[in-house]
């Protein structure tokens, strides 16, 4: 199968990108600069110029190939998820567009965060009418199955750890070291979800060569972990004191992350697992910490 893939030199997408080739399929990924065309070539992949904004790209990309598996999305913190979330939409419909009529698959990319806080999260759980953020996307996908299409959405947890994250995860772990002290926030007994990136990858594949339309798939490997065990990793790989921060002060010492790190969002993926037969083998989120490669400083980019 001949597989566009958006987002193919990031974090998740290059993982999926190797997946897929590893698996027999050729990849045409999405590179809009020269250093991520020549990454492209070098993973063994076709390179396809363009951005995620680039409809006329995208439809190209898709019509090019049997199936589209789409990871890129603006994570930049200054624009709002509104306007990410309206331009997300626009690459979808757009990708889609070209694949009527075909019955190829579209797997798209969706999150498990605040779909049913204080509750466990499953695959039947829907969007609100009030969904805003890539849950307003998952619509617009499924819309498509009445017109030649298999779409399928992943959603993944807040939490896509490997070698590699600069996600989260990291920016605790930066913050810690600017604070010194590792900080949770309240009592530490809500819950984040988390998946290794080599098994979301490996769920993308399956997603693409099986889910039926329509399916909503969850990428979890662990249900939920509470805050305080990832501080506590946290503190004790560097040495730090492990601290509770009150609600109210929560925003001064996490900066933006207070909102997501005092999140209770648990979520499961028993249905994905039945449905599919995929089983999350890779390590969890805390082995992944406890193995130390989350805790090598970054090199610092020389000024021009």
């Amino acid at each position: 199968m001949r597989v566009f893939v958006t987002g193919a030199t990031g974090f998740i997408g290059s993982a999926v990108v190797r997946e897929l080739l590893d698996a027999g399929h050729e990849v045409l990924g999405l590179a809009r600069s020269d250093q991520a065309a020549a990454a492209m070539a070098a993973a063994g992949a076709k390179v396809h110029r363009g951005d995620i904004g680039d409809l006329d790209s995208l439809r190209r990309g898709a019509a090019a190939s049997d199936g589209v598996v789409h990871t890129a999305f603006n994570h930049d913190f200054s624009v709002s998820r509104h306007k990410a979330a309206a331009a997300d939409r626009l690459a979808v419909e757009a990708m889609a567009e070209a694949l009527v009529g075909t019955d190829r698959p579209i797997v798209i990319t969706s999150g498990t965060a605040g779909l049913s806080p204080g509750h466990l999260a499953t695959e039947q759980t829907i969007p609100g009418f009030d969904a805003v953020g890539r849950h307003a996307v998952e619509d617009a996908v499924f819309s498509f199955a009445g017109r030649g299409v298999r779409p399928a959405v992943v959603r993944l947890p807040p939490t896509v750890h490997g070698r590699g994250d600069h996600g989260f995860i990291s920016m605790l772990i930066d913050i810690a070291r600017n604070k010194g002290i590792s900080g949770y926030p309240g009592e530490g007994s809500n819950r984040w979800p988390a998946v290794n990136r080599l098994d979301a990858a490996h769920l993308f594949r399956l997603a693409l060569e099986s889910a039926p339309a329509g399916a909503r798939l969850h990428g979890v490997g662990e249900e939920g972990i509470p805050v305080r065990e990832i501080a506590e990793v946290i503190g004790r790989h560097l040495g730090l004191p492990v601290v509770a921060i009150p609600p109210e002060e929560a925003a001064g010492h996490f900066g933006f992350l207070a909102a997501f790190f005092a999140l209770d969002c648990p979520a499961s993926s028993a249905l994905t697992q039945q449905l599919l037969g995929w089983h999350p083998a890779q390590p969890g989120l805390v082995a992944d910490l406890e193995q130390g490669h989350y805790f090598e400083r970054r090199p610092v980019a020389a000024s021009r």
